[in-house]
């Protein structure tokens, strides 16, 4: 009786030891959250990245490289949106773009509509003209493109107009080349 009691005592403390799952180390937690803040940091979404850097550093305060890396991120938030959103845009198949002398405004317009509806709202680029001598303003387009990204598309215009288009934050902005 004796030992049949010992046994249940310990198949208890067996099963209570194996229902405790012991919380994973800090170190290897905050290195997985410090690598879904650099993939965050790739995908152009700074808001992510920083949230985990920050909680990295709450699971080990010591972890140099989510340290080093939010500072950067503070300093670099703008840029990394701004790769993000050309990333975002570039991914856009555009099936038929078809332009017949039309102004840049025209085509950026047509260019607009058409990545807005294939990418089913999910990207609305917003394109500025910054052009004070209207230098761009006589330039005609006239394009005939099937299944090409959305980037490729702009550069066409880009080539045909004599501008340039960068990436920021928050628009497209489109200047006339450096004559």
């Amino acid at each position: 009786m004796k030992s049949i009691l010992s046994l249940i005592v310990a198949a208890t403390l067996v099963a209570q030891a194996s229902a405790q799952t012991p919380a994973p180390p800090a170190a290897p937690q905050a290195e997985v959250l410090y690598r879904q803040g650099l993939a965050a940091e790739k995908a152009g979404d700074p808001a992510a990245a920083q949230k985990a850097y920050v909680a990295a550093l709450k699971a080990d305060p010591k972890h140099a490289n989510a340290r080093y890396s939010l500072g950067q991120l503070k300093l670099n938030a703008g840029s990394i949106s701004a790769k993000g959103r050309e990333a975002k845009f570039g991914a856009v198949m555009i099936p038929v773009f078809n332009l017949d002398a039309a102004t840049l405004q025209e085509a950026l317009d047509a260019l607009q509509v058409i990545v807005e509806k294939q990418s089913k709202k999910e990207v609305t680029p917003n394109f500025i003209i910054q052009d004070p001598k209207k230098e761009l303003a006589e330039a005609k387009i006239t394009l005939n493109l099937k299944s090409m990204p959305a980037k490729a598309v702009i550069q066409y215009l880009m080539e045909q107009s004599g501008a340039k288009a960068r990436y920021d934050e928050h628009a497209i902005v489109i200047t006339p080349l450096p004559k």
